[in-house]
């Protein structure tokens, strides 16, 4: 991620100490939603465990991303909501095969909300942001635990135990049966896809943006050979101190990924990525929500059977709170769900564009690759144009 992008949410993190984890002892019980979490830190030893909350029945809202743009309207209820799960941690090498990692994969594949017992070495404190990985309350080691038996998601299952199918086309296959992006991801973080030589336990980061890759990237691979799209879209949406504005340009595809996070009311940092028609071999500059959003454009042009050059302009504004990729990917899938606005020029949706933004156009433009990209190719003359008034 770019140093002063990281540097800009260290700041917002700041905001976070606000915020209270709920409280437990030592021992506890509850019903997991189900929710895992496979760090990172010390690969390939790393610490993991269940996520539980004290509370019992279905719990699946704590851990249902998809959900929560329509059960939400602020990101303080998101965070409230998680930090009542409780982070239990082990350490175990990513190849290790026991109980203990057998149980976390009972959790991780279960149908439902799973009753686990859990006795900690210490009282669980703290609580976790990521701009990546969505909030949690306080963590401790496990001393000793107990998981009740629960039945596995059947399309999961089928996946887990074909040991001849490859991660990638399972991941696919699990999306094209309309398997929830969170659990494939959940699945994937606990070794549960790939040829049986092959599996691992995956940091939950690395497994969020490994499927979302994963599946823009197959997703691309066919949108490639479809017709242009034939008019310049606008597609919008505002939620969670948010504004995502996504435009669509009829011209093969191409990609990029632009952020702007507010310090206060005028003033703001700007970062972005792209890639142009070939698939892109470096990890994106701004992080996994590259990944994310360009997974959600995939698509609309996969619905459309169409190809276009995607550009997608995001403002955080002052109050935002890092709440993980999955903000990302469900505001610009919520966008794109949407009637867009239809333009028969650059110019008009531009000047369309910069009533739509706290930036003006310009900034956007001066900040972009992709919109000087099209200028050189002549769908525009000159910068001057798009911003006629």
């Amino acid at each position: 991620m770019i140093k002063g992008k990281a540097a800009l949410l260290a700041r917002i993190y700041e905001k976070t100490k606000f915020f209270k984890s709920v409280d437990v002892g030592e021992r506890m019980d509850g019903a997991t939603p189900p929710s895992v979490f496979i760090g990172s830190y010390g690969y390939p030893k790393v610490y993991v465990g269940p996520m539980t909350p004290p509370l019992h029945g279905d719990t699946s809202i704590l851990d249902y991303p998809e959900q929560w743009l329509e059960k939400a309207k602020t990101p303080e209820e998101i965070i409230n909501l998680r930090l009542q799960l409780v982070r239990g941690k082990k350490t175990v090498d990513i190849k290790d095969e026991n109980r203990f990692i057998e149980g976390l994969r009972d959790i991780a594949l279960a149908k439902r909300s799973t009753e686990v017992e859990l006795e900690f070495s210490r009282k669980p404190t703290g609580g976790f942001f990521h701009e990546e990985l969505q909030p949690f309350g306080p963590s401790a080691p496990i001393k000793n635990w107990r998981v009740n038996e629960n039945k596995y998601d059947e399309k999961i299952e089928k996946a887990y135990y074909d040991t001849d199918l490859k991660a990638s086309d399972a991941i696919i296959e699990l999306y094209r049966a309309g398997v929830d992006i969170s659990a494939i991801q959940r699945a994937l973080s606990v070794g549960a896809f790939g040829l049986k030589k092959n599996r691992k336990l995956v940091p939950t980061r690395w497994a969020i943006t490994a499927v979302d890759s994963t599946i823009s990237e197959r997703m691309l691979e066919e949108i490639k050979s479809y017709p242009q799209l034939d008019e310049y879209r606008i597609y919008e949406y505002e939620h969670m101190r948010n504004k995502f504005i996504i435009i669509l340009i009829p011209q093969q595809w191409s990609y990029e990924s632009m952020e702007a996070f507010f310090k206060d009311e005028i003033n703001y940092d700007m970062f972005s990525d792209f890639e142009m028609y070939h698939k892109k071999k470096e990890y994106a500059l701004i992080g996994g929500c590259y990944y994310s959003c360009r997974m959600a454009a995939a698509e609309i042009l996969e619905r459309e059977k169409k190809q276009a050059a995607v550009i997608i302009l995001r403002e955080a504004y002052k109050d935002y709170i890092p709440l993980g990729v999955w903000l990302t990917r469900e505001c610009v899938r919520e966008a794109l769900k949407r009637e867009p606005k239809r333009f028969n020029s650059m110019s008009e949706m531009l000047r369309y564009t910069n009533t739509r933004l706290k930036i003006q156009i310009d900034k956007w433009i001066k900040n972009s690759i992709l919109f000087k990209n099209i200028v050189r190719k002549g769908i525009q003359t000159t910068l001057r144009q798009f911003l006629i008034k």
